[in-house]
């Protein structure tokens, strides 16, 4: 079962990183002007991201042992 759930949340992440990823690709490619903002913006949406998967790689096993 744990297996299952750091596998779900590890597609997820990859997904989420992809789509960010895309959107950010595509706003820099119609608006070159703004590149830093969308690069700030793109990289605090990616860290947020990485941030749950690793809080569920790192204590998802905690709470299923309790």
């Amino acid at each position: 079962m744990l297996g299952l759930g750091i596998g779900i949340a590890g597609l997820g992440c990859g997904i989420g990183l992809g789509l960010i990823g895309n959107g950010a690709l595509q706003g820099m490619a119609r608006q070159p002007e703004a590149i830093a903002k969308l690069q700030t913006q793109m990289l605090i949406a990616l860290a947020f991201v990485e941030l749950v998967f690793l809080l569920s790689v790192f204590v998802l096993p905690f709470l299923v042992k309790a």
